[in-house]
């Protein structure tokens, strides 16, 4: 399910993914850099570091599962903080069930 969301004072406007992050899951902190979420991006790649140095890889990719159910809310919350709104009124239902805002 996606959402839209508008910053009004940049004129920008994005579509943004609810719910579980198959792209989270399959590609790791990579989803985050392609979206230019370098916080998260950052956060992800130490957590891989460390919990795959422990267990040859295996911790890294528990990292990136568990991080798929949390990414998307993660990165709305950001974009809410940067002053983007829903567009509409089903985006912002949407967003309300899901507990996004």
């Amino acid at each position: 399910m996606f959402a839209s969301l508008v910053n009004e004072s940049k004129q920008l406007y994005k579509n943004v993914k609810v719910g579980f992050s198959w792209t989270e899951m399959i590609f790791g902190f990579w989803t985050p850099v392609f979206r230019g979420d370098f916080k998260w991006a950052s956060v992800l790649v130490l957590l891989e570091i460390l919990f795959g140095s422990f267990t040859w890889g295996g911790g890294a990719f528990l990292v990136t599962f568990v991080f798929a159910f949390f990414y998307n809310r993660f990165y709305v919350k950001d974009m809410v903080a940067q002053g983007y709104k829903p567009a509409d009124e089903t985006s912002a239902n949407i967003l309300k069930t899901y507990r996004y805002i």
